[in-house]
């Protein structure tokens, strides 16, 4: 099977963008970038056309298509963290520079692009086998910004 490689697009900062999440990224790198070889509606001749880079091992495109598409909450990229500290750093990095919260362990970047950050602690809260934990669990996490994995445990607890 060919490999399939996600292709996101940007205004103008495909490679600002691709250096900033490897810089995030354990076995991330800019891999290359390819010059429009003409003017055209979104960049013009020799500049970044599209930009190839690899994050955590898997391949990404940037492509400078222009200001016409935006990211949405409809596309996003969910990191699952194996504690709070990892947790907290994979959402202080991606708020960096101009990232805004969202809720349930939802952020923005700087580029607008969705994230999702979640500690594998939160599944095993929702899916413990205490189902008024579960529920406590839930309505914990539907109350949070970043999620915290202390607090998710309290509340399944009953704390």
């Amino acid at each position: 099977m060919s490999a399939i490689t996600p292709n996101l697009w940007f205004d103008g900062n495909a490679l600002e963008a691709a250096r900033f999440y490897a810089s995030i990224f354990p076995n991330s790198s800019v891999d290359g970038e390819h010059a429009a070889a003409a003017d055209n509606p979104s960049t013009t001749e020799g500049e970044p056309l599209v930009v190839n880079f690899t994050l955590d091992g898997r391949p990404f495109a940037g492509i400078n298509g222009g200001p016409m598409f935006t990211f949405t909450e409809a596309v996003s990229f969910s990191i699952n963290c194996a504690d709070q500290a990892e947790t907290d750093y994979y959402w202080d990095a991606l708020l960096a520079g101009g990232g805004t919260e969202s809720q349930c362990g939802w952020l923005k970047d700087r580029f607008g692009l969705s994230w999702q950050v979640i500690p594998q602690q939160l599944g095993e809260y929702l899916g413990g086998p205490d189902p008024d934990g579960a529920r406590r669990a839930m309505q914990a996490m539907l109350e949070m910004v970043k999620i915290d994995v202390e607090g998710l445990r309290r509340a399944y607890e009953g704390e």
